[in-house]
């Protein structure tokens, strides 16, 4: 048998994220918000057919303003957003999560992701740019505070990554 330091690590970082979000249940306090990014093709992520074709293989989502139905367990968690002004519900488990971010706190982590249990599905091109944030319409947006009616925002954290 050998221990696998490095899953034990990620599965405790992975907990941040897990706390973070069973405290921010009813409601991110003051400036809080998270970045989420999440591989879309990971077993157990259930999107919508539009999102997924969209997005085929990764996706970033914004925890804000406007999120609803906040859900977490040990494994998983579940939210909806809007998009393009129609709710979506998304249940992600932690294992598929490859990044998360508080940028009002100034802390981010990175986890590993692993593509070998990733389920074959058709596969659009992206029409992003690397490193241009994206709502969820895919118009290029500006960064900066995000107002009541914009809804959720898809982002690429390309911007954020150290080159």
């Amino acid at each position: 048998m050998v221990l696998r330091y490095d899953k034990m690590v990620e599965d405790a970082l992975r907990g941040v994220l897990r706390e973070a979000l069973i405290a921010s249940q009813d409601g991110l306090p003051g400036d809080h918000h998270f970045y989420i990014t999440f591989r879309t093709r990971h077993p157990g992520v259930e999107v919508a057919d539009a999102i997924l074709a969209r997005y085929p293989d990764e996706m970033t989502i914004v925890l804000q303003h406007q999120f609803w139905g906040l859900e977490v367990t040990p494994e998983w968690f579940e939210v909806t957003l809007s998009f393009n002004r129609v709710h979506q519900r998304l249940h992600i488990p932690f294992a598929a999560v490859t990044a998360f971010a508080d940028p009002s706190a100034k802390f981010g982590l990175q986890f590993q992701a692993d593509t070998s249990v990733e389920m074959d599905h058709p596969s659009e091109p992206e029409e992003e740019h690397p490193g241009e944030e994206t709502t969820s319409s895919g118009a290029a947006a500006e960064p900066g505070p995000q107002s009541e009616e914009a809804g959720a925002q898809v982002i690429a954290l390309d911007a954020f990554r150290k080159k």
